[in-house]
Formats: structure tokens, sequence, C-alpha cells
């Protein structure tokens, strides 16, 4: 009993000290609705709405014209009944009166999308789209009701653009058609209805959603799509249908089709068009790519509970595409069991060779860098693992990009270790991820990582997206060990796969995980103007004592190494995590027990690069 009481106690002051973390009042208003809760777990009142998806799309080669239609079945789970449907079609980017984040060239301005029908439960509405950006309201004539179902059906057509980059042409036989279809946003707990614009610097936030894709292909196109592919005996030749079942069995990669078959008219049935069909369920969207002279390989890997077919799509002769079957075998079935230890959860993985080094489910959309297999290899690392955060965790990238560039960032680096070693994965961290934030003192750079993305532009996005919330990451795993550290990560997905995470949730999941209060770190690296620099303020040697006190400039809690020489040229290293600053951010005192007169004392914090490090050494 006595312990029950106490466990009550800790409760209570867990609780009351999780609310030393700022919130938005938009924010607060989700956990005293009890949509959120303070455990990091969702709220007995969660919830989120859903749509089921049935496209049928087609590609025109010649016209490059995509056009299609769409019955979605869309379930309002929310307490509020919807006097609007925002519609959300990212492809409007190319349109010229769009907002963009950066300048484009005349090949990526397009007309954008073109509705040509529109009807929400049988109630056809003139929907004149030609003014609508990428995401827009239609008013409804009738509400549609709390915990009610909907049927919108949708007729559109746009053009691809010439320019590829996340979509579009990737040579003039080439298309990655992604964002394809008009969707409707999401509408959460909260914001109600997700009216950011995309500007093409931030990425998305969707809805989970059932997918079923008919994709009219003309005769010769090979399409390559999220999702499980329904009738490969349909579009197939027989030759090639035996090749391609083949590979979902198969550990050995296998061409499908190289470029000469493909273009012999020897691979897809001989009809004006395919209709190629796949499905994907509970995902955050759909794309797909097609060619006509691309190379086709694939094979799979088998995993605990599954065997995950492994396939990429490239311009003949590509070297390191040449490897990307086999190395994206590798790379699922590391992050399955390693980082983040949980298993691949779909049951296909296509990599296309293009433009934008991009994720989408099941898919990658990749720059070749033939030139350098280590560089190229990672970007495949980063892009696939990207499956988990955000396809797996339904992050709001538009918001908190931090919450899925961070950690993909975080395990691109941990398998470049198993990879390319543990010094050259530290070297290229350092200069491709770290180097440029750390050398600029510019205050764009120091914003705090807990700022909105879609409120940040240029490099500082790029460095608090990707390089402070990893390095938060790693101080993290390093103040908790691996052990504590996955435990506390795996609750939080737990927690939350296959819903909408926000910052608080995983602050306070990984709380909950870690069964610490964890709240001075969260405070001290997103919500401050923090950098990394440390300086030694002074070092003094009593007998068999060393002391040595190092003032945190900076202020980020980071690990370090103290280098301790001694006169006889000696030298000894001892690792010091962020708990060390868990009582004072700005300054701690080392206590060394020694045992031969100290002549220097060196700090070294590896990829946690110093921004003067001139000052980390002192000596007698």
């Amino acid at each position: 009993m006595k312990r029950f009481i106490l466990g009550l106690l800790l409760l209570s002051s867990w609780e009351y000290s999780a609310q030393d973390l700022y919130m938005p009042r938009n924010i607060k208003k989700a956990y005293e609705n009890g949509t959120r809760d303070i455990s990091g777990a969702p709220g007995k009142n969660y919830w989120q709405n859903k749509g089921i998806y049935k496209v049928e799309v087609k590609v025109d080669a010649s016209s490059k014209i995509v056009s299609g239609k769409e019955v979605i079945t869309y379930t309002n789970n929310s307490p509020d009944d919807l006097n609007e449907l925002a519609v959300r079609f990212v492809n409007n980017l190319h349109k010229p009166q769009s907002p963009r984040s950066g300048v484009v060239s005349k090949d990526f301005l397009s007309s954008g999308l073109h509705i040509t029908s529109f009807i929400v439960n049988g109630e056809k509405y003139h929907v004149n789209s030609d003014d609508w950006a990428t995401v827009e309201k239609v008013k409804l004539n009738t509400a549609l009701k709390s915990k009610s179902k909907s049927e919108i059906k949708i007729e559109w057509e746009y053009p691809l653009s010439v320019e590829s980059e996340r979509e579009g042409q990737i040579d003039p036989e080439t298309f990655y058609v992604a964002y394809s279809f008009p969707r409707i946003s999401v509408y959460d707990d909260y914001n109600g209805w997700d009216m950011l614009p995309h500007s093409g610097r931030q990425e998305f936030y969707n809805d989970f959603n059932d997918y079923t894709f008919e994709i009219a292909a003309p005769k010769n196109y090979v399409v390559w799509a999220t999702g499980s592919f329904l009738n490969p005996e349909a579009v197939l030749q027989p030759e090639y249908l035996k090749r391609y079942k083949a590979s979902l069995k198969s550990d050995k990669v296998m061409h499908i089709a190289t470029e000469q078959e493909m273009r012999s008219g020897k691979v897809t049935r001989q009809n004006k068009w395919n209709i190629w069909k796949f499905k994907a369920d509970h995902i955050t969207d759909f794309c797909f790519a097609l060619s006509n002279h691309y190379v086709w390989d694939a094979a799979s890997v088998q995993l605990r509970t599954k065997r995950v077919s492994v396939q990429a799509g490239y311009k003949s002769g590509t070297k390191d595409f040449e490897h990307y079957v086999d190395w994206m075998r590798y790379n699922i079935d590391w992050f399955s069991k390693k980082w983040p230890g949980i298993e691949y959860p779909y049951p296909v993985m296509t990599a296309i060779q293009g433009y934008a080094d991009m994720e989408y489910p099941m898919m990658i959309n990749d720059t070749s860098i033939p030139d350098d297999f280590q560089d190229s290899r990672l970007t495949a690392d980063h892009e696939i693992v990207h499956t988990y955060f955000p396809f797996y965790m339904g992050i709001n990238e538009t918001r908190y990009a931090f919450m899925d560039e961070g950690w993909a960032t975080v395990f691109e680096y941990l398998i470049g270790i198993d990879e390319n070693g543990e010094e050259p994965a530290k070297e290229f961290y350092q200069n491709f991820r770290v180097k440029k934030w750390i050398g600029d003192p510019s205050a764009e750079q120091d914003q705090p990582i807990i700022t909105m993305s879609s409120q940040m532009s240029g490099v500082g996005y790029g460095n608090n997206s990707y390089v402070k919330a990893s390095l938060s990451y790693l101080a993290l795993k390093d103040y908790l060990g691996d052990e504590l550290f996955k435990k506390a990560l795996h609750h939080y997905m737990d927690n939350w796969n296959g819903k909408h995470p926000i910052p608080w949730d995983y602050f306070y999941s990984m709380n909950t995980g870690s069964g610490k209060n964890l709240n001075w770190f969260w405070n001290n690296w997103f919500y401050t103007n923090n950098y990394i620099d440390l300086k030694i303020n002074s070092i003094s040697q009593e007998n068999d004592l060393l002391t040595v006190i190092i003032d945190n400039m900076g202020g980020f809690a980071i690990p370090f190494d103290a280098v301790i020489t001694y006169e006889d040229g000696v030298a000894e290293k001892l690792h010091f995590s962020p708990s060390i600053w868990e009582k004072d951010q700005k300054q701690t005192s080392l206590a060394v027990p020694v045992k031969k007169k100290v002549k220097s004392v060196n700090l070294e914090n590896g990829i946690f690069m110093d921004y003067t490090p001139e000052d980390n050494q002192k000596g007698f």
C-alpha cells in the first residue's frame, strides 16, 4: 500500500512537472480536451479522420496530361460538424500564382489542377479551380455530420511539369507521378483544417487513408507504385511475369527487364493501354512512376514475419543504381533489427532514379551520385528510413519537420557507422551535417528547434530540422544509454504509429518510456537559442585530485570526452554524458582522481562540433 501511495505521489509530481514545457494555446487546449495525454499516450478522446480512396488515373505519355477520377469515402470521426471541406492539391505549386519558397524556372511552371466534376453526397458543386493554390476550402450546402461517413467524387486533370523535382518528367519518357490526386486535407484536434499552403520547402501532413489505384499507362510502360501490385498477370508478358514472381522469393538481385527488353515491346502486354492495379491501406500517401526504358531490377528480403519486395528503376549504365536493390535489402533488414529496431511495416520498397532525394510511402526518388558510392548509399539509407518517420508515425512535417528529418539523419549516421566504419561516418556527419551550422554565427541559425518549420526559411530551416534535431536525439541516446533509449523510443512509437504525434507527445512519451523526467533536457535542446561551445575555465591539481571547471558558453547539454595528458606523455580519455549538465547547464566541475602529474586537459566533442574549439584545451 505504501508503495502504491508513493507511486501516486510520484505520478502527481511528474504530471505537475510536465507543465514546465511551454505549450501554445491550441496544443494546451488539445490536452485539456483529452485528445492527448500528459503520459505521452493518445488521450481517451483522441480521434482522427480517414478516407478510403478509389482512384482511376491515366497518364498520357504524348500530351503529358494526368487525368483521373476518384471516389472518397470520408469518415468524420471528429466531434464537429464540418461546414467546409478543405481540398489539397500539392501539384498546384507549379501554378505561376502559387506561393513558393524559392525561384523556379519556366519549365517548372504549369497551368495546374483543373477540376471537371465535384460531387459531395450526391450533390454537384460548381467548383472553379482556376484560382486554387495548393489547398482550398469548398463551402458545403449540407454539413458533414460528426461521426458520419460521406462520399466525395472528383474528376480532374493536370499537366506533368517539364522540370522534375519531387515529381514531374524525369525525362520525356519517364515520369514520377506524386501528389497526383486531390485529397481531403487533414482536420485534426489542435488546428482544425490544415490550411498551410505547400511552398516547396516543407514537406507533408496527410491522414492515414486506404488507397486502391487503377493506373492506365500506354503499352511498353512499366508502372512502379506504393503498395501491393494486384494484377501482374494482366499487364506483364509471361517471361517477365515469371521473373517478377521469382524476385518476390529471391535474395538474389535480378533484371526483371533490361533497357533493350523494355524498348523492344516484350515486357508489357501489347494493349494500347494497360491498367496497373495497386492497393495500400492505412498509409499517408500514394505515388507511382512509369517509364518505357528504365532498367527494372528486383529481389526481396526476408524479415521476421514477412518477405519484402525490393525494386529499382533506373537509366541503363547508372553505376550506383546498379547496387540499389542490394543496398536496400541490407538497410531494410538493418533498420528492422538495429535502429529503430522495428520491423519494416510494408510489403515493398522501390527506388526510382530521379532528381529529388525524396521519400514517399514505399518509394524513393533519388539522384544518382555515381562517383561517390558512400554518399549515394547514405542517400538511399536516409530516404528509406523515412518509412518510420513520417509514414509509420504520421508526423506533421509541415509544422514540425524535426520530428522526421532529425530521426532520418540519426539513423543514416548510425547505419553509416555499420557500412563505412566509425571514423568515416563521423567525418561525413560532421562535414555534411554539422560544420556549416556551427560555423555560422548568424541569428537565424540559433532559433529554437520547437519553432514551427513553416515559419523558417533557408539554411535555418535545414539546420533546425536535420542538424540540431539529430544532435538532440544522439545526445539523449548518450544520456540514457542504448538500452533505455530504445525502450523509450519504442514506447513513443507504440503509442503513436498510425496516428498523428506532435512534439509534446514525443516529449511525454519519452519521459514515460524512460521513467525519467526529461523536461530539463527538452527545455535545453528544443526551447532555447543554444548552440555548442564548451570552454575550459580552469584546471588545478592537488595531490591525487584534478579539478576541471568547464563553462558551457553555447548552452546545449552535450556529451564530451575529457582527454587528460600526463607529463610522461600518457593520455587518458574519460567520457561524460549530458547528465553532467542536468543541475547546472552553464558550468560544471569535474573532479578526477589521478595518480600522476597532469600536463594538460583537452575536451573532445566529436560530432558535437564546437564553435570555438581553441578554448577547449588548457595546460599547466
